[in-house]
């Protein structure tokens, strides 16, 4: 399970890579590290062409997980000698939300899999945490941490995401995840982020029909990625590396260079 990544390319290039026509984002600063429920850029099909966005890390977790989450914490106010109004209770029930998506076929996730509710979500690096091995792994396609995005979804929630918060109503993002490859299989036997590498799989997840999209969700060939880094909850390295675009990465068409946030 990937919850940790880094996008520390600047708007302008990820704009550029992904042909963005809208933006509305503002201005984005580094992110050496995206965490859970962190608002981060997506790029999504707008009524005008590609819009850049940013959304909360964590699509809408299952009504089953909130009906069972709900059941928990109304047997604990009820042992207590609370009254619990539980249809209210489950209104209520926080939801941090399911940062990755392995079951493309249940039904909770399909409603989302049409290419209004596609985005790619772009990144220069992502961790699988293993304790044994240090901790956080951080993998890039090499070590000057290139842009590239995994195949996501998004959708317009109102939930409650924290207490403190109460309910809000956001643009929440997910990415699909399947089986690893040999460099991540070492660190996370069960699964890695679905990364799309060319600007045909990008035009492939955001306008084909779901099942020629879905042949996407395929772990990345042995030997395509890098651990760049080890231990650290931020990929601070790569918030100051040079980056050029890998050669694979021109296969179907010209890709800019992408600099870093700040970089001149």
């Amino acid at each position: 399970m990937c919850n940790l990544y880094s996008i520390t390319t600047n708007q302008a290039a990820i704009s550029a890579l992904f042909r963005v026509v809208n933006r509305y984002v503002g201005n984005l600063a580094p992110m050496p590290g995206v965490f859970h429920d962190y608002k981060a850029p997506i790029v999504r099909n707008g009524a005008e062409g590609r819009e850049l966005a940013t959304a909360r890390w964590g699509m809408p977790s299952s009504s089953k997980a909130l009906m069972d989450a709900t059941k928990k914490r109304s047997q604990k106010m009820q042992a207590k000698g609370k009254t619990v109004d539980f249809k209210e209770l489950l209104r209520m029930e926080p939801d941090g939300g399911t940062t990755n998506i392995r079951n493309v076929k249940s039904k909770h996730w399909t409603r989302w899999l049409g290419v209004e509710n596609r985005c790619v979500v772009p990144f220069n690096s992502f961790s699988e945490f293993n304790n044994a091995e240090g901790g956080d792994i951080w993998f890039a396609l090499d070590e000057t941490r290139p842009l590239a995005c995994f195949a996501g979804i998004w959708t317009n929630w109102t939930s409650v995401r924290k207490v403190k918060e109460g309910e809000t109503t956001n643009d929440l993002f997910a990415f699909l995840t399947t089986d690893p490859n040999v460099e991540v299989g070492a660190i996370h036997p069960k699964a890695m982020p679905v990364i799309l590498t060319t600007p045909d799989e990008v035009e492939s997840w955001m306008t084909a029909p779901a099942d020629e999209a879905l042949k996407l969700q395929r772990p990345l060939p042995d030997g395509s990625l890098r651990i760049v880094a080890r231990g650290v909850k931020e990929d601070l390295t790569g918030q100051t590396a040079v980056i050029a675009t890998p050669a694979y990465l021109m296969t179907a068409g010209p890709f800019p260079e992408c600099p870093r946030r700040g970089a001149p």
